[in-house]
């Protein structure tokens, strides 16, 4: 990748950190479609974007921490069973046939999740029996290792949908869940031997100030609908360019 296309990229993921962190996520799906869109080797796409996650989730972990909005009793279950999971899902390396339609899936999924999601409002949290979030975590886990998705992107809607935690802790949950899992399942990758980017350092540095903008903003402030239907149009298009192409 010649130095434009490099830079173009590094704007791209500056901007899916930003919008990502502000909802308490690590923009893994994000930048796997920047990725996508500027013709990244798929060997290449998975472990860059689990470091890129682990930095950004680091820092939102943080903001979104410190701003109260985490409740641990909720987390505990879920993160005991994926981590071991994304370890083991970070391990499997796919051919590109079968890995670019899978991450594709993965982000028209992300897409319906941010759309679904845009115009909610507030719910009234309900607990979940440990019997049912670890055998929901452990499928998360395994399904964000194997393709270098941080979790939360998943852990989510499904928080959201069976009422198991509000927005603002949803978005924390997400945020913690994110950091262990991207730590588990790179850690998966490296052990079975990964290659990187050469300019990996210039996307972690844009990565690292997106996040830290958004999660800033986003750990204080609900995020605007619109941004979030305008990053699911951007998972859409490139969701479905690895399915078809």
């Amino acid at each position: 990748m010649d130095l434009a296309h490099s830079l173009t990229l590094a704007a791209l993921i500056f901007i899916a950190a930003l919008l990502y962190s502000s909802v308490g996520h690590a923009g893994a799906s994000g930048y796997l479609a920047a990725m996508a869109l500027m013709g990244v080797a798929p060997l290449v796409m998975k472990p860059t974007a689990l470091v890129l996650n682990l930095l950004v989730a680091t820092i939102t972990t943080w903001q979104f921490v410190r701003a109260g909005h985490l409740r641990w009793r909720l987390l505990a279950p879920f993160v005991i069973a994926s981590v071991p999971c994304a370890y083991l899902g970070g391990g499997i390396h796919l051919n590109a046939s079968i890995y670019r339609p899978l991450v594709g899936l993965v982000l028209v999924l992300s897409a319906a999740r941010l759309g679904w999601t845009a115009r909610q409002g507030e719910i009234i949290a309900r607990p979940v029996a440990p019997a049912v979030a670890l055998p929901v975590g452990a499928g998360i886990g395994f399904l964000s290792g194997l393709t270098g998705v941080g979790g939360g992107i998943f852990l989510s809607p499904v928080l959201l949908l069976f009422r198991w935690a509000n927005t603002r802790e949803t978005a924390g949950a997400s945020a913690v869940f994110i950091l262990l899992n991207s730590a588990a399942g790179l850690l998966g990758s490296w052990n079975a031997g990964v290659q990187f980017a050469p300019h990996l350092a210039l996307w972690s540095a844009m990565a690292l100030t997106g996040g830290a903008v958004g999660s800033w903003w986003g750990s204080r402030k609900a995020a605007p609908p619109v941004l979030r239907q305008l990053l699911a149009a951007v998972l859409v298009v490139a969701g479905l360019k690895l399915i078809f192409t």
